[in-house]
């Protein structure tokens, strides 16, 4: 099973603590081109990525794609290099018109950007302490009690200054791609997707319907919509999401 994670933060941040076991399954987390351990990759797309993951080698595993990692999942989809699809709390594709209508004012501002005007608004975001204040300010109540137990806390601030090793230009561009134009469509996509959302999400950058247009655009979609859980739900709901796949 790969793991896709969300933005600005390396392969350190996996699962909750146990869950791989308790279903014995092999969980692989990479790290995009720019952050942690991986070379930067100028001009990449989001389908150079899927490119990247079929050059793993693995015969088409299964995969999770949380918040900021979930554009990056689908392109593995749409490609094929993966045989199924979790997109947790998942990024929508935010500059398609339909969507973009429909963000909080500031957000839609951003996304509307030219590029060399938006890569400088997201570089502001350029260390773990910045990134951390900006989801928390983002968050829940909900959220914030997960995000700020002190286990998940350390091993999110490790997973951030490794993502942040190379400079903010990874987490630039894997920003700059999943809010521009995705290139692929969604409903070309032939593999199962299951989107899973909660209702107490508050973040302005995943969904402004909590995935329920995403899931109609894929053919075949499931979409789980969970009224009490906030957008923490690769940690809260992780066993159901692995044993989903």
């Amino acid at each position: 099973m790969l793991l896709f994670p969300g933005a600005a933060t390396s392969r350190w941040l996996g699962l909750a603590a146990g869950v791989p076991d308790a279903l014995r399954a092999r969980v692989i987390s990479i790290d995009r081109p720019g952050l942690g351990a991986s070379d930067p990759a100028p001009g990449r797309s989001l389908l150079d990525w899927a490119d990247d993951v079929a050059e793993l080698g693995l015969d088409r595993p299964v995969a999770i794609a949380y918040s900021q990692g979930a554009p990056f999942g689908l392109a593995c989809a749409h490609r094929g290099v993966i045989s199924a699809l979790a997109v947790v709390s998942g990024t929508d594709e935010l500059a398609a018109p339909a969507v973009c209508d429909r963000l909080r004012p500031d957000v839609r501002t951003l996304v509307r950007l030219p590029e060399a005007e938006a890569r400088e608004a997201f570089a502001v975001v350029a260390d773990p302490d910045t990134m951390i204040e900006m989801v928390l300010s983002m968050s829940s109540d909900a959220d914030r009690e997960i995000y700020t137990e002190p286990s998940f806390t350390a091993a999110y601030r490790r997973a951030l200054t490794e993502a942040f090793a190379q400079g903010t230009d990874g987490y630039v561009t894997d920003t700059l791609l999943s809010t521009t134009r995705w290139p692929f469509d969604p409903a070309e996509i032939r593999v199962p997707v299951t989107l899973w959302y909660g209702a107490r999400d508050t973040s302005p950058v995943h969904s402004p319907d909590f995935g329920a247009s995403l899931a109609r655009r894929i053919p075949g979609a499931t979409h789980h919509m969970l009224p009490d859980e906030g957008g923490a739900l690769l940690w809260t709901r992780g066993c159901d999401i692995v044993g989903s796949l």
